[in-house]
């Protein structure tokens, strides 16, 4: 940055052994120092020049993907015990060790007993987002994923150390809900501060992808452990838990920490080497001393302000409450897709269709939402975080409105009351196809890019308490649709479907009015964009400071006098 200060004007030479194709942005007004203290005065008083780190091909950023699996593998490790939790309901031994009786002998989970084992990882995960969530800014995000792991395999060995008594295996899922509810924060979290800018949407979606590799292979295993009649069904699971995580354990002394932490505790020549190999530049590549430059900017503005407290997230300051807020709303959402509504109560479809294997149902949903997610790896980036989340909202509501309809009119002829004896399997088959495509529509936008948007919304010094308000709100929601839907299906049938069908009907509207696109933008340009007060819907076209041309005019972005209509369909 020293060269580009002395002559702003001269295009820098770049050093011989950096291999950087870094370019000065022509158009930049600003410094990126200056950008945090000059914010909105439209670079009248300066006229430096930004070096910014260059984008190269595909292939070039082949090291940062796989690091970012490996960070992602938290996922895995999620979605694991999702996947292997199902079976286990349905696995002779488990039923008689941990199961109810009935008065001839015969042993049955009740709804209630069902709900509890299975929703109570969710409240462990809500607890972990809480308690554990500030764990990242004291010893870093790499060595908090290690702790919240451990925390997870002595759940782990909890249920695995039960016998036959269900609240001994009740105790180890809090346990290691506690754990993965951690690794749900921290796994986003230095996913998108160690990712390329234009890259974040796609590593950041690695997280969800793990999730449904983990869901797949987990329903795999339990249908391979089917077959034995003893404690194998499902010790055998639980005991492969430990594998995924010595090697996430393993995995995080390879992997770059977050740069944004390092420049926060002084390591600055280990911040640079972050950048450089997240960036694929060399570490003496002027635009790396560029980056962590406006981190540190960033990192001393926050630091003027104080430590930050819980009840700095509920200040309008920063307009941090917004934040909290849509990023709160944004998870809630994701759980009222009625995602779990589909995993659970799927089956039931399935059976009205002859398929009367349940582990044959789990492996079909499993396949398409795993092969689903890759999708999003393309579209999360190329379209943006709005547009995707939009156009995933409208697709879903098309789905509901076909599967409850044809569920509540077509597929029982004879009445509900009948099911088990006259179903429709005409009726059947239509509502697995609009299943499994809503399951792909979700897969490729809502399930991953709302742990995406929160990872990216928050300022650093309020981003793990942020994240973890937002993240126990998708671990509450999570707990409540899965513990509370055999009651209401029970109730209302297939008519819960529409209820799933208006909250997607106000997702919609609501990533509209109040979600900002945040793709292209680097985590201190998203801290500037919400700063600008810049309207969502006009966000798409917003530029940063630092590559802002004089002749443009904030107010454009922070008004709009437009009709309601012509906001939302009109030309931006």
């Amino acid at each position: 940055m020293s060269e580009v200060a002395e002559n702003p004007a001269t295009t820098p030479e770049v050093p011989e052994n950096s291999g950087s194709q870094s370019v000065l942005s022509d158009h930049s007004i600003k410094d990126e120092n200056d950008s945090f203290k000059e914010n909105g005065e439209n670079g009248e008083d300066a006229n430096e020049a930004v070096v910014e780190i260059p984008k190269k091909p595909a292939s070039a950023y082949a090291t940062i993907s796989i690091f970012c699996c490996m960070i992602g593998f938290g996922g895995f490790i999620s979605g694991w015990d999702t996947g292997t939790i199902g079976g286990f309901l349905a696995h002779p031994d488990y039923l008689r060790r941990f199961g109810q009786h009935h008065h001839d002998g015969t042993h049955y989970f009740s709804n209630v007993r069902t709900g509890l084992v299975v929703s109570i990882f969710n409240i462990g995960g809500l607890f972990g987002c809480l308690i554990l969530g500030d764990l990242a800014n004291r010893i870093g995000r790499k060595m908090a994923l290690v702790v919240v792991v451990i925390i997870f395999m002595i759940g782990i060995i909890i249920q695995i150390a039960s016998i036959n008594k269900w609240y001994q295996y009740f105790i180890g899922r809090i346990i290691s809900g506690l754990g993965v509810g951690a690794i749900s924060i921290f796994s986003p979290m230095l996913l998108s501060e160690v990712s390329p800018k234009h890259l974040r949407g796609t590593l950041g979606s690695m997280y969800q992808l793990m999730v449904t590799a983990g869901i797949f292979l987990g329903d795999c295993t339990n249908y391979g452990t089917k077959k034995y009649s003893n404690s194998v069904q499902w010790r055998v699971p639980l005991g492969l838990s430990f594998a995924w995580c010595l090697f996430m354990i393993a995995a995080m002394f390879f992997v770059p920490e977050s740069p944004r932490y390092l420049v926060e505790v002084g390591k600055m020549e280990e911040a640079k080497r972050s950048i450089a190999t997240s960036n694929k530049v060399s570490i003496d590549d002027p635009a790396v001393q560029g980056e962590v430059d406006l981190i540190l900017a960033g990192v001393e503005a926050e630091r003027l302000a104080g430590n930050a407290s819980w009840g700095e997230l509920f200040s309008t300051k920063g307009k941090n409450i917004q934040r909290l807020f849509m990023c709160c709303m944004l998870q809630c959402l994701q759980q009222l897709t009625g995602c779990n509504y589909f995993f659970y109560y799927g089956t039931v479809i399935f059976q009205a269709v002859g398929m009367k294997d349940s582990y044959q149902t789990a492996i079909v949903f499993g396949v398409v939402n795993f092969a689903s997610t890759f999708v999003a790896l393309y579209v999360v980036d190329r379209f943006g975080r709005r547009k995707c989340l939009m156009w995933g909202a409208a697709a879903m509501v098309c789905c509901y409105v076909v599967y409850a309809s044809v569920g509540v009119t077509r597929l029982y002829p004879d009445g509900i009351k009948h099911k088990d004896t006259n179903s429709s399997k005409g009726a059947g088959n239509c509502m697995i196809c609009f299943s499994c495509f809503f399951i792909f529509c979700f897969a490729c936008t809502w399930a991953p890019i709302c742990w995406i948007v929160v990872s990216e919304a928050f300022p650093l010094r309020i981003k793990p308490k942020g994240m973890a308000l937002a993240n126990g709100c998708n671990w509450f929601w999570n707990f409540l649709i899965s513990f509370f839907t055999p009651f209401i299906t029970g109730a209302i049938n297939f008519y819960y479907g529409y209820v799933f069908m208006g909250c997607m009907v106000f997702g919609y509207f609501y990533v509209f009015f109040f979600v900002p696109e945040m793709k292209g933008l680097t985590l201190e340009e998203v801290n500037e964009l919400w700063e600008d007060g810049v309207l969502p819907w006009k966000s798409p076209n917003w530029v940063p400071s630092s590559r802002r041309g004089a002749d443009v005019n904030m107010d454009e972005f922070q008004k709009d006098d437009k009709p309601l209509f012509k906001k939302m369909f009109g030309r931006k």
